[in-house]
């Protein structure tokens, strides 16, 4: 496999660059305040690109997206992450619970729900972490439901659903059977969050940005037994493989943020001057581009390497394990690096890099903190020499 981009690709991925770069990024600081000037812009974007066939562009043809291949994907997504509105623009946002419902739902589910969410008519949300349950091991969630005649009645409490607030429905991950062995032991069951019960109690500010990461109580929630995703009991199976490939679209949109801000640092050590000479000429400022270009080029060939496996159908547990690590750092290093050669206007909203810088502190936790990832990869690789085999680099 090439890790450039490949030719079939190019076309594509440079008109999402030309979108992002063009209309995206320029619309930020409007999208940013919110309200109904920043509805009306995105609305504008969605509408643009719908126009121009780049809206959906990894959803299945057979959903209504784009059709592109998982791997030709990955590298569109990587310009696609240039902004954090990037994936609201080009209807991509739903794409993880789009695969979910096209793979699991009924089709009574589909249609109230996968068709139009596609069409970017609804939002989805998903639940299961939990405020009082360590994340790092879901076994422990508490959220249940109790099948009650042909009612699911959900009790429990919520955190980081992303979207509630603007959601049509949310995929609550909950115990649904009782003497079940723990991974065996959780459903999803899609509730509509107008229902009796289905509370939000707040948007939770996330390192002083508010992103919809909302709080919600479940108080005898009631939903009918036909909301069930998929089998009793195969929550975590449904989760994992809703989790996989959206690690991978995390980690190729943060290499989109890094290069934003490598592009950011370049040109200002071009642009600032001190003590007589531009700040390219200093050397610990090398330095940083030295630290920055090593860290995102691994990142990117080792993110690349773990979609390759994804799409020859391995389950890739070290290589995206590895990845959500390495990709959440570099993110963090890089766009340290870029304030710090920006000085002072570098901590203001001056340049994007002070709302980047937060959301990437933030991907060493989501979808799992960095120690899970660490441990698991380091146990997985060891199990491979405990049973007497080994780690052949160039063969895997």
């Amino acid at each position: 496999m090439s890790f450039a981009v490949p030719d079939s690709v190019r076309p594509i991925r440079d008109a999402v660059h030309t979108f992002m770069t063009e209309r995206v990024e320029p619309a930020e600081a409007v999208l940013h305040e919110g309200g109904p000037a920043a509805a009306e812009a995105l609305g504008e974007l969605q509408r643009e690109a719908k126009k121009e066939g780049l809206w959906a562009l990894g959803h299945p043809r057979e959903l209504g997206g784009g059709g592109l291949p998982f791997l030709d994907y990955v590298y569109v997504n990587e310009v696609q992450g240039r902004s954090e509105f990037g994936q609201l623009a080009l209807g991509t946002f739903t794409l993880q619970d789009s695969l979910m419902l096209g793979e699991h739902a009924s089709p009574e589910q589909r249609e109230r729900y996968l068709e139009p969410l596609v069409r970017g008519d609804i939002w989805p949300s998903f639940a299961m972490t939990e405020p009082a349950v360590s994340s790092s091991d879901p076994t422990q969630l508490r959220t249940s439901a109790v099948l009650d005649g042909d009612e699911w009645v959900i009790n429990g409490h919520k955190w980081f659903t992303t979207g509630a607030s603007r959601a049509a429905y949310t995929t609550v991950m909950c115990r649904t059977e009782q003497d079940a062995p723990p991974h065996l032991a959780f459903s999803m069951i899609l509730v509509p969050t107008d229902t009796p019960g289905y509370t939000i109690v707040r948007d939770t500010p996330v390192l002083g940005l508010d992103g919809a990461h909302c709080e919600v109580r479940y108080e005898d929630v009631r939903v009918p037994a036909a909301n069930l995703l998929g089998p009793r009991g195969q929550g975590f199976v449904i989760a994992q493989k809703r989790l996989g490939p959206g690690r991978i679209f995390h980690c190729m949109r943060w290499l989109g943020q890094a290069q934003r801000a490598f592009d950011l640092m370049c040109r200002r050590l071009h642009e600032r001057t001190a003590f007589g000479e531009p700040l390219a000429r200093k050397q610990l400022m090398r330095q940083h581009v030295f630290d920055s270009y090593t860290e995102i080029q691994a990142a990117r060939l080792l993110t690349l390497h773990a979609a390759q496996a994804v799409d020859a159908g391995s389950d890739a547990r070290v290589e995206i394990g590895a990845i959500k690590v390495v990709g959440a750092r570099t993110l963090h290093n890089v766009i340290d690096r870029a304030i710090q050669v920006y000085g002072a206007m570098g901590l203001t909203g001056d340049t994007p890099l002070d709302r980047m810088y937060r959301h990437a502190r933030a991907g060493r936790i989501y979808d799992g903190p960095d120690e899970v990832h660490v441990d698991s990869v380091g146990r997985r690789v060891l199990g491979v020499y405990a049973a007497g085999g080994n780690w052949e680099f160039g063969l895997r």
